[in-house]
């Protein structure tokens, strides 16, 4: 394939070298003319180990050559990739000014062009700059409509470098963001010898995995650091207590808590995570992170609380108390306290939970129920159905036997809150509203 990729830096310059060595001629553009003549000196612009003799190489070879002409790369190829930067400003929002303006550079090229071209943007932008910012840019420029005149999608990077060509042939996973099928399919054929199948998504939603993935990297690294700290003041190795904690694949590095959707609860975790910061403190060791952990944990539980206020009801139905499926434990269940909180406001409420009876209580559930909800007995019931029975609205706290159907057979006609996506395929819309989705 004929490709243009825009911008000589750290991204482009890896993708502009990787295609060539996968076969493909490649136009590297930039305004920079020291990396131009780089580039057609056979030198790579950046430190990278083994960029040198890949870039050595495809120019060698006659299929990778550099430019600062934008009309005369896009007119030469089939396909252009945007792999400019996008900077921080001062006050921490992103500076999309050089991705607007190599839009622009190609759209301009592009209504000069008879055959149909295409636009990949891999720089990374927030979550609604393709739709919003990107595509309105290019389809001003080019006097056409994207997707029907010109193809356009998103394909974010996850190169780390010091690793990045290894990163590029053995990456992760692969996401593509879409706005029509004959793009994805020139992108498909780009990968094809990677061996990792695509993941295929709207383009927002691939500008936000990105992020996401950036976001929790970052997390990671403090949560260690963290953790380290705290060891290193008790003499622990901490190194050793990470890589322990990551050996576990079942619950520590696998897709398990990574579920957008209500508070966190139960007999561990609040109690765990209060005890930990407690040691640190005692050993004048900040904890950032796990601080930050318990303040998000409140405002989920808010969030809900609000989302409930919003639907003007007063009677309401709770499907769910206990922390979790499949038990009867209510120890510091977010759903306790937000039936505590409902109650307290002066809201009415019918709780169902098919794990949960007032009678069979015993020990420390029975105590905290006592503490907490001493006036259960009258407000457990004893189905769906009755629980059902009069309210104006209903929440939706568990995501059991006795959720399934429950949104399609109320069939909107009462509003419900789902803390825990009953039906994978449902997003917040009319009387229906998922805390998280």
């Amino acid at each position: 394939m004929r490709i243009s990729v825009f911008g000589i830096g750290y991204v482009g310059a890896v993708t502009a070298a990787c295609l060539c060595k996968d076969g493909h001629h490649v136009v590297a553009v930039d305004v920079n003319d020291v990396k131009v003549n780089e580039i057609n000196d056979g030198l790579a612009p950046i430190a990278e180990p083994g960029l040198d003799a890949l870039i050595a190489d495809a120019v060698a070879g006659g299929r990778l050559r550099a430019t600062d002409r934008s009309d005369e790369a896009v007119h030469g190829t089939e396909l252009s990739i945007i792999c400019v930067g996008t900077p921080s400003r001062l006050n921490g929002s992103l500076d999309t000014r050089y991705v607007l303006k190599v839009a622009e550079e190609i759209g301009t090229a592009i209504a000069a062009k008879k055959e149909r071209h295409h636009v990949v943007m891999r720089s990374t932008i927030l979550p609604g700059t393709m739709v919003e910012t990107v595509i309105p840019a290019l389809e001003r420029a080019a006097g056409g409509v994207a997707g029907r005149d010109f193809g356009v999608a998103y394909y974010p990077e996850f190169l780390r470098e010091s690793t990045a060509i290894a990163d590029y042939y053995d990456p992760g996973t692969i996401v593509f963001g879409k706005l029509d099928e004959d793009t994805i399919l020139k992108l498909r054929s780009l990968v094809a010898r990677i061996g990792v199948e695509p993941i295929v998504v709207d383009m927002t939603t691939a500008e936000a995995v990105k992020y996401t993935n950036n976001a929790w990297h970052a997390l990671k690294v403090s949560f260690a650091n963290e953790i380290g700290n705290v060891c290193k003041g008790t003499a622990i190795d901490g190194h050793e207590v990470m890589r322990i904690l990551c050996s576990d694949k079942r619950l520590n590095i696998s897709p398990a808590y990574l579920m957008p959707g209500f508070a966190f609860g139960g007999s561990c975790l609040p109690k765990d995570l209060r005890a930990l910061r407690y040691k640190a403190r005692t050993i004048d060791v900040a904890t950032p992170v796990l601080d930050a952990a318990m303040t998000a944990n409140e405002i989920q539980l808010d969030r809900a609380y609000h989302m409930v206020a919003s639907t003007g009801a007063r009677r309401l139905g709770l499907l769910g108390l206990s922390f979790k499926p499949n038990t009867d434990d209510l120890r510091e269940s977010p759903l306790v306290e937000l039936a505590e909180r409902l109650l307290g406001k002066g809201y009415m409420l019918k709780i169902y939970d098919p794990n949960v009876s007032y009678g069979e209580l015993t020990g420390a559930n029975l105590q905290y129920v006592m503490s907490h909800l001493p006036h259960l007995s009258r407000l457990l019931v004893d189905s769906v159905d009755d629980m059902c029975q009069g309210a104006q609205a209903i929440i939706i706290g568990k995501k059991d036997a006795a959720a399934a159907g429950l949104v399609e057979r109320l069939g909107g006609k009462t509003p419900i809150i789902d803390l825990v996506r009953v039906n994978a395929m449902k997003r917040s819309d009319g009387s229906y509203d998922g805390i998280c989705w």
